[in-house]
């Protein structure tokens, strides 16, 4: 649905910024199809807020969340929202799974916020990493900055084959960014596959 020559997405995006204060910065990327990394997260204001500036930026956002929010009432809006729920208790392979989803589709920002939770956890979760890495697409690394209450997407960079130089990229970006509560915002470390 178009409303004055942009989606309903534009809108919703533009309301929910705009009532919370908060500003985009930036471009979408130029490319059809990546993984973009939403960091940091802390609360779980960072969803809507995160949602906003992408569909402000017009990506293509798809998004993965713990299955029992797509549960009824809210599942199908959710679903609207670009939602795709993974169930974390499952043994398939979520990693095959959403490679097999970049791949099917002509345009994509697969948005995962690899902490996976809002408390701080010792190691970040990788799948973002092989995610991109098996889909063959470049990792943007999106963020909100709630000291200036802005959010965009940073840089972009293809995974290479060294992980510790591609987490130091992630690592030395995410530096100058301030969570809602920085004391949850978990080290950027990620296992080796």
């Amino acid at each position: 649905m178009n409303i004055a020559g942009r989606p309903l997405r534009y809108w919703v995006g533009s309301a929910v910024l705009k009532t919370l204060g908060w500003e985009v910065e930036g471009s979408a990327p130029s490319v059809s199809k990546y993984v973009l990394v939403a960091a940091p997260h802390t609360t779980w204001w960072d969803l809507p807020i995160t949602l906003g500036v992408g569909y402000v930026l017009g990506l293509d956002v798809t998004w993965i969340g713990k299955h029992t929010l797509f549960e009824p009432p809210w599942g199908g809006f959710f679903r609207w929202l670009g939602g795709v729920p993974v169930d974390r208790r499952s043994s398939l392979d979520q990693v095959q799974q959403m490679v097999e989803l970049i791949r099917s589709r002509e345009r994509i920002a697969l948005v995962i916020a690899p902490e996976g939770t809002r408390g701080q956890t010792p190691y970040w979760k990788s799948g973002f990493y092989w995610i991109a890495r098996g889909a063959e697409v470049p990792i943007a690394l999106g963020y909100l900055d709630y000291r200036r209450r802005r959010g965009g997407v940073g840089p972009m960079f293809q995974p290479g084959e060294s992980l510790d130089e591609d987490v130091q990229r992630i690592r030395n970006f995410y530096a100058t960014v301030t969570a809602k509560h920085p004391e949850h915002f978990s080290n950027i470390r990620l296992r080796a596959r």
